[in-house]
């Protein structure tokens, strides 16, 4: 049981609380307790791509939050929250709305390396405690810029249209907010007439570790001269692994009480599709086993050391040398 399972992540659960159900999955089905992490956070209030890695590949599970991700989001304009997103209070209201135009026009300025502001409700470390602790005992807190790459960032469908309240339908799988504003987008809407205001709008965005998008959709906004906040957030893609490999709960659960949990794993090689492969002897293997630097292999760079199908060690090549940076027990 070394590799992962990636979830497709429903609303209102917890990244922690996902990597608490794949651990009584295990048990469930018969096969023990094991080491488990989950690859990147996501808020309760998103849904889509959480690898969660078991056993061995937990010794990845940092690299891949140093991985680039890629969302859909939803941006309702008009009001901001104070967790900018469905979930917080509203803090300011504004009439404008931007048009489709307008829209497309600002997103240039916000691809490439950008500097934001991360959101008050977030788990940075402030003086060692948790901003979002701060936030919610009423305290200002002073979030610092950081520097963050926004690879893509493009129009995902046609956005509501008018500058009144959002149309009120209910989506397959969605619930409405009581405002009539879905969780999730799932339908397309005319397009709107030119110059016609849009309500809100969905974007495809590629983005770098550490960005949060909850403050590319506050930024977004205000750059369109109006404010804004997140309705609908979905990872969908995180590393490697993309929607298609992901799971739902229901069908973890299935599996588990079936005693066929193993065949929903992914190998722990697939976090590590990008990383050239390096075929070592079993002498090398045990050498590399042992924290040994093997010598006369003249390669550059990250290498995954095979021994056959097995991963012995992901290794880091410098010239003839090559030490290991992290081995596996396998």
């Amino acid at each position: 049981m070394h590799g992962w399972i990636i979830l497709d992540k429903p609303h209102g659960l917890g990244s922690t609380q996902a990597v608490s159900a794949v651990k009584r999955a295990l048990r469930v089905s018969g096969a023990g307790k094991w080491k488990v992490g989950h690859g990147g956070t996501l808020d309760p209030l998103a849904t889509g791509v959480l690898p969660v890695a078991v056993g061995e590949a937990t010794k990845l599970a940092g690299r891949m939050l140093d991985s680039d991700k890629i969302y859909d989001f939803t941006i309702a304009f008009g009001t901001q929250t104070d967790t900018l997103d469905l979930e917080g209070q509203v803090i300011a209201t504004s009439d404008h709305r931007p048009t489709l135009a307008q829209v497309e026009a600002v997103l240039p300025r916000f691809t490439g390396p950008i500097e934001q502001a991360p959101p008050a409700y977030s788990a940075i470390l402030i003086d060692g405690q948790r901003a979002y602790d701060l936030a919610r005992a009423g305290q200002d807190v002073d979030m610092k810029t950081r520097s963050v790459t926004i690879h893509a960032l493009t129009l995902k469908s046609s956005p509501a249209r008018g500058g009144g309240p959002p149309a009120k339908r209910v989506m397959e799988g969605c619930q409405p907010t009581d405002s009539g504003t879905p969780l999730r987008q799932g339908f397309a809407l005319p397009p709107p007439l030119p110059g016609e205001d849009v309500h809100q709008i969905t974007l495809t965005a590629h983005v770098s570790k550490g960005t949060y998008i909850r403050s590319l959709a506050r930024d977004i906004a205000l750059a369109l001269g109006t404010v804004g906040h997140v309705t609908m957030l979905r990872r969908i893609k995180a590393g490697p692994f993309t929607l298609d490999s992901a799971i739902s709960l229901d069908k973890l659960d299935e599996a588990a009480r079936g005693g066929a949990i193993a065949q929903l794993m992914l190998p722990l090689t697939a976090g590590l599709d990008d990383i050239p492969a390096l075929s070592v002897s079993p002498d090398e293997a045990l050498a590399l086993r042992q924290g040994k630097v093997l010598v006369g292999k003249p390669h550059t760079g990250l290498l995954l050391a095979m021994e056959g199908d097995t991963p012995v060690a992901l290794v880091e090549s410098s010239g003839p040398e090559i030490r290991v940076v992290r081995g596996f027990n396998l």
